[in-house]
């Protein structure tokens, strides 16, 4: 049950990152992933096979220390941006947002809860415990998209610091190529050395409950 939960609410947090950024982008005048049918909160045009199903799944069986998967990019157009050189890093951070919104009014929720003991004790324990799994996969998403390299966010974000012509270079590295170098540190557990500590103090920031 504790694996299903997991997995109910990563789809959950993916869909919202994703349709945060398509509304990102339809403030800044671009009303492509409006068109094709993004702006929803219907799972099933968010869904992408490999990254919201697959990978999710194979992590679970080789026990990996973190759960980490996508939904379906939503279709941006940058030439529609009232300014893309800001626009672009505004929308790419939207998603980022997003899961540390989810963690924070979780982590509200779990602290509220905390401050019943006697609800805490009976139902509100079962609450609780899922509003802990909000924050952690949000944290986790929040911090892993923020990495750097395409096409993750943090790719798009640190363009707003660089030259445009090494960012334009930057932007176009093989992006399927980063992800299998990425899926390759998250299984051996590489990444996990650096990141683990950042996601265990934003946790206990955000929930007051330290990473179990």
């Amino acid at each position: 049950m504790g694996i299903f939960i997991y997995i109910v609410v990563l789809l959950f947090s993916v869909i919202m990152h994703e349709f945060a950024h398509g509304y990102a982008a339809y403030l800044r005048g671009d009303d492509t992933a409006k068109h094709a049918g993004r702006l929803t909160f219907n799972p099933v045009p968010h869904i992408e096979l490999f990254g919201s199903i697959i990978l999710p799944a194979a992590l679970v069986l080789i026990q990996a220390p973190v759960l980490f998967g996508w939904a379906k990019p939503v279709p941006v157009n940058g030439a529609k941006f009232k300014n893309p050189k800001v626009d672009i890093p505004l929308v790419s951070i939207a998603g980022p947002a997003a899961n540390i919104l989810i963690a924070v009014v979780s982590g509200i929720g779990i602290r509220i809860i905390h401050m019943m003991p006697s609800f805490e004790q009976g139902f509100g324990g079962s609450i609780s415990s899922v509003l802990y799994i909000m924050v952690i996969v949000n944290v986790v998403l929040l911090v892993i998209n923020l990495i750097p390299i395409p096409p993750l966010d943090g790719s798009k974000v640190i363009t707003l610091f660089l030259p445009q012509d090494i960012a334009v270079k930057y932007i176009r590295l093989n992006p399927f190529l980063c992800m299998i170098t990425l899926i390759v540190l998250l299984w051996s557990g590489i990444l996990w050395q650096v990141l683990g500590p950042v996601i265990s103090i934003l946790t206990v920031i955000v929930s007051g409950v330290p990473l179990r």
